[in-house]
């Protein structure tokens, strides 16, 4: 009996420890397969987190988190990724869906319907907008809602051909138009200690330039799935959009201290605040002073050149790739190009800051002007790719120093006004140019010397007052932001 006990003594003390054991070792099994399914999870999730924290860190560097100038980074990338989702689906169906001859029909009859009301329409979207400034982030918020409503109906209209398609894209351009009016009017307020308006909008554009190359091939991806799926997409990307929109900080609803600007260079419109002791011949409001007007003068040229290469250049990259290549890659290899000089001239901009921007509106307006003579008397795929990618280069940088002269001419109390209305009519000549584009025949040697003639016509009517602004600059100033 007691061998028993010894036995069943022995028995019971093993068991639970027999059973801890065997509980351990199925806790520490369990904690293993745990830990890996924690590793793989952090593995795949770590390209997702890991980019969206450095995009983070990229757009709120420098006090730019502070000031709320990051989100408005973000925000414009999200517009420029909607947007390129949207072009995506109506160049396939307006463009590459038929034949060269009736595809300049379409595009043809899609500028008449769309892009000749908007010229109506987009010197209005400015001052009407200067009605409204203590709703910029609503309006926002509100041209994105519109684009995703817009979207939807586009993914019908896309796959019947159906009338609605034409007024549905006129109501996205305006949309998209007022979005970047309000945009630019936003920028001043959300400037970050010893942070140029230059090295702002630099940010700002650079990030909507890297989004837009990133949501291209995307676009591209859902194309294939079919014409729908890359306006659903858009739908999803500016409902993100609207919710943005109000994470921007109040202050951008703020209008303390703002007027209205007139853009005018005569001194006698120099009344502002004054105006109601001294009666002007017009009504009393701030002029931008000459080399503003000057600037935005020549960079409408540049503009309008840039509308006519994208309808011109498309057109006859169809009907005569490049050796060897498809269309579509031929279009791909000159927008590429564009692209990457667009982002060149933005980045040289936020580098040179707001250095001699007179100067430097001459010295790229005469570059591009002479690579488009270049090219029309050496015609040829290379050298077409070079215009392309030049005349990115001179847009962003011509743009970005008319910003620093707006900066430093205008003052702050109309500053918002100004690039309000500034952009406004930057938009109103890239659709001149399209318009010029898609009436030119398709010749290669004819359209570049058209190119060459509209940069000619800006440069020569401003390169002497530019000039003479560099060597006096104007005398309204403001204290640099």
């Amino acid at each position: 009996m007691a061998a028993a006990r010894t036995t069943q003594s022995a028995t019971g003390t093993s068991g639970p420890r027999g059973g801890g054991r065997g509980g351990s070792s199925r806790g520490r099994g369990t904690g293993r397969v745990n830990g890996a399914v924690r590793s793989v999870g952090r593995a795949l999730h770590l390209p997702v987190t890991g980019t969206a924290r450095g995009i983070r860190r990229a757009t709120h560097a420098h006090g730019a988190g502070e000031s709320g100038l990051g989100k408005l980074i973000e925000l414009h990338a999200v517009n420029g990724a909607g947007d390129v989702m949207i072009t995506v689906a109506l160049a396939s169906t307006v463009f590459f869906s038929v034949p060269t001859d009736e595809a300049r029909g379409r595009v043809a009859l899609y500028l008449a319907i769309t892009m000749a009301p908007f010229t109506v329409l987009a010197p209005v979207i400015g001052p009407l907008l200067d009605r409204v400034p203590h709703g910029r982030r609503a309006a926002m918020a509100s041209a994105m809602l519109a684009r995703a409503l817009l979207a939807l109906l586009l993914s019908g209209a896309v796959v019947t051909g159906g009338i609605e398609l034409y007024p549905a894209a006129l109501g996205v351009l305006v949309a998209s138009k007022a979005y970047g009016v309000v945009r630019s009017a936003v920028v001043p307020r959300l400037l970050p200690p010893r942070f140029s308006l230059v090295k702002a909008n630099s940010r700002v554009t650079l990030g909507g330039l890297l989004a837009t190359g990133a949501a291209a091939p995307v676009g591209a991806g859902l194309q294939v799935l079919g014409p729908r799926w890359p306006l659903y997409g858009a739908c999803v990307i500016f409902l993100a959009g609207a919710f943005l929109s109000f994470s921007l900080p109040r202050k951008v609803d703020s209008a303390k201290g703002e007027d209205t600007a007139l853009l005018a260079a005569d001194a006698e419109h120099l009344h502002g605040p004054l105006r109601g002791r001294t009666p002007p011949k017009r009504p009393g409001l701030r002029t931008v002073g000459t080399a503003v007007t000057h600037g935005l003068a020549a960079n409408a040229a540049l503009r309008c050149l840039s509308g006519f290469l994208i309808f011109f250049l498309a057109f006859l990259l169809r009907e005569h790739p490049i050796a060897g290549q498809s269309a579509a890659v031929s279009l791909g290899i000159v927008g590429v190009a564009a692209g990457a000089g667009n982002a060149l001239g933005t980045a040289v901009g936020a580098w040179l800051k707001s250095r001699a921007p007179e100067l430097i509106i001459v010295t790229v307006a005469a570059i591009e002007l002479g690579m488009a003579v270049t090219a029309a008397v050496f015609f040829g795929p290379a050298l077409m790719a070079c215009l392309g990618a030049v005349a990115g280069f001179a847009q962003a940088l011509a743009k970005l120093s008319l910003d620093a002269l707006i900066q430093r001419d205008v003052p702050e109390h109309v500053r918002t006004s100004a690039f309000a209305r500034v952009e406004t009519l930057l938009q109103v000549s890239w659709v001149l140019g399209g318009a010029i584009g898609i009436a030119l025949p398709l010749n290669g040697v004819l359209g570049l010397a058209v190119a060459a003639a509209i940069v000619a016509v800006g440069w020569l009517a401003t390169v002497r007052g530019l000039l003479a602004s560099a060597r006096r600059p104007g005398t309204v100033r403001s204290r640099p932001a």
